[in-house]
């Protein structure tokens, strides 16, 4: 495995290799350093024979993590910087759909922004029951920009997944479970313990059953991936230079309503 890093914790558990983001200090956002080291970490995953499940989850009881930019953040880059991130961010979530091992996210707080996009690229999904969930990136003038507008509609339908995005609204774990975000929910106390049986369990099962399972899968669903992936990077790259963009950031940080005007 690679050289460990601050702001991530990596065990070993038998064949479950669990990965918790440790950045309490800053609601376990996951910084331009932590994303290129999940990528290299998962470069290394594809290849490794002996783990068979992984778990994501963050340290703490309050938050799975905050994401990548909100904007305050955007304020200190350029937009180059955030178009750099943010497609950064996109390839290393598709490394991590693409890993043959099972792959779940113990969601135990609060999951926003980009953490709700590395979510979703995960195969299965278990949260605490006080977690809630969130996109707010239409009130920035924005859209979820590392796969959100891709995977969420194969996980709660077209519709659902335009009234989440659009709206930003905030749901809670109970929403989360009706809509098959998640695979259950589970008291804080006892999720870990709840999540590591899963995942032990699956661990034990034959991983050639398992891994083929996977990808027929994800053959399956792959037709128009790619068409929707590189529309999602041609817009983003547009919306940054937008007018919109820029109100957003500036009522965020004025502390007003922003007024979008469509350009």
């Amino acid at each position: 495995m690679l050289k460990k890093i601050d702001g991530l914790i990596t065990t070993r558990v038998s064949k479950v290799l669990y990965l918790t983001i440790d950045r309490p200090a800053d609601l376990n956002r996951l910084s331009p350093e932590l994303i290129d080291h999940l990528g290299l970490l998962f470069a290394e995953l594809r290849e490794d024979p002996e783990i068979h499940v992984v778990v994501i989850t963050g340290s703490g009881d309050d938050f799975f993590s905050m994401g990548l930019l909100n904007p305050a953040i955007r304020a200190s880059l350029s937009k180059d910087d955030v178009i750099r991130l943010v497609r950064r961010a996109n390839a290393v979530f598709d490394a991590l759909e693409a890993l043959p091992q099972i792959v779940i996210a113990a969601i135990n707080g609060k999951v926003m922004a980009g953490a709700v996009e590395l979510s979703l690229a995960c195969d299965l999904r278990y949260a605490a029951t006080h977690a809630t969930m969130q996109m707010p990136e239409a009130t920035w003038g924005g859209f979820p920009g590392a796969g959100a507008p891709v995977r969420l509609p194969l996980l709660v339908g077209k519709a659902r997944a335009l009234e989440l995005i659009c709206t930003a609204r905030e749901i809670d774990s109970a929403e989360m479970n009706q809509l098959g975000l998640v695979q259950g929910v589970h008291p804080q106390a006892s999720l870990k313990d709840a999540v590591s049986k899963i995942a032990q369990t699956i661990a034990e099962n034959g991983p050639l059953a398992v891994r083929g399972a996977k990808r027929i899968m994800a053959a399956r669903q792959e037709p128009g991936t790619r068409a929707a992936r590189e529309l999602s990077d041609a817009l983003r790259h547009a919306l940054e230079w937008s007018q919109d963009v820029d109100e957003g950031m500036a009522a965020h940080k004025q502390n007003r309503k922003p007024h979008f005007v469509g350009h």
